[in-house]
């Protein structure tokens, strides 16, 4: 036994029965461990806390609403850093890609509200928005195709120079100088069904089918697969991996311009510093999560914003720091993200792994 060593073997293959009871049994793993956690820290029953949390997200309507605009925002976001993430092209710069394109949108509802037809306007936004944030993502994409520049390094610094230029046209926005542009709620997106958030949730819906399709059945899905898979492979083939690597990021500026649209023009009806929230960083753990497929990022983008939502129910409801609702959430989100070690890899001891041979 002291001589037992073990190694690390990648699996082959997995079933699919085999990762849903691998994931349920990181989720009821990370429950105990949280009910541990919160009996420690805040002397509270976790059952009471766990009913806090659903409470959160489900107890009134406005609360679902929420839940479900806040998930539909942060998929949008995710969908637009995956075809990006699964060409091994690290867009760290969703956070700014989406700003700019809701500093367009803001800009047209503010200088053209007025002066356009309400259906025109909405063309306008959206057209803004859009180019907005493909300039925003195809300017580190060109540097990276034509001289390999560091796409983290350059996406990093471009979500810094998308927050000062916020800053910067708010001080030129608001003439009294307090830095708060006050919403423009009838210049923003229709309500319809006398749902605020339903068109948001409909866009979103939309796009994660065609981005499902984009990415698994047409054929710059499969250049986008290969790019990623190996480049050298991608050139040997005839791929032209420039061409590759601006159009997709092409697309993944679309979509974050959207998310702009949805944010500003949808929910927010202005806009500030602090418009997009951190979800442009949050959407990468959803699209690795979901293994880059856009269906499975409805749970996962579902997921973290429950947790988000009701750990900051909790915190309300028992006034308790809101560290101990973080180290909830945190916990909750390691055995999560742990398990797929375990779908990924086996551990098998030398002697085992000898007979297998």
């Amino acid at each position: 036994m002291k001589n037992m060593k073990f190694h690390i073997v990648k699996r082959d293959r997995v079933s699919w029965q085999f990762s849903f009871l691998v994931r349920i049994l990181a989720i009821v793993a990370a429950l105990m461990v949280s009910a541990v956690a919160i009996m420690l820290l805040a002397k509270k029953n976790p059952i009471e806390v766990y009913s806090s949390m659903i409470e959160g997200c489900f107890g009134s309507d406005l609360r679902r609403w929420s839940l479900l605009q806040n998930t539909a925002v942060l998929l949008c976001i995710s969908l637009a850093v995956t075809p990006a993430f699964k060409m091994k092209f690290w867009n760290c710069g969703a956070e700014g890609q989406v700003l700019i394109g809701g500093l367009a949108t803001v800009s047209v509802m503010m200088f053209l509200g007025d002066k356009l037809p309400y259906p025109l306007l909405l063309v306008v936004m959206l057209a803004a928005s859009v180019l907005a944030g493909i300039v925003w993502a195809v300017i580190p994409s060109f540097f990276k195709a034509l001289w390999n520049t560091n796409e983290t390094l350059f996406t990093l610094m471009m979500n810094y120079v998308a927050i000062q230029l916020v800053a910067f046209f708010l001080k030129y926005f608001v003439k009294s100088g307090s830095g708060t542009l006050a919403p423009m709620s009838e210049y923003g997106l229709p309500v319809i069904l006398n749902h605020e958030y339903l068109l948001n949730v409909i866009i979103v819906a939309v796009l994660t089918v065609l981005v499902y399709i984009y990415l698994k059945k047409t054929k710059h899905g499969y250049e986008i697969s290969v790019v990623g898979e190996s480049e050298n492979t991608a050139k040997y083939i005839g791929i032209n991996v420039p061409k590759v690597v601006i159009r997709t990021l092409i697309v993944s500026g679309a979509l974050c311009g959207i998310a702009g649209l949805i944010l500003v023009g949808g929910t927010n009806h202005t806009i500030s510093t602090t418009t997009v929230g951190g979800r442009g960083f949050t959407a990468i753990m959803v699209s690795w999560l979901a293994k880059f497929n856009p269906l499975y990022m409805i749970l996962t983008s579902f997921l973290v914003v429950f947790l988000e939502k009701g750990a900051g129910q909790v915190s309300t409801d028992f006034r308790l720091p809101e560290a101990i609702s973080d180290i909830v959430t945190g916990i909750i989100l390691f055995f999560i993200i742990g398990c797929e070690f375990f779908l990924q890899y086996k551990i098998l001891s030398t002697k085992k792994r000898k007979e297998n041979d």
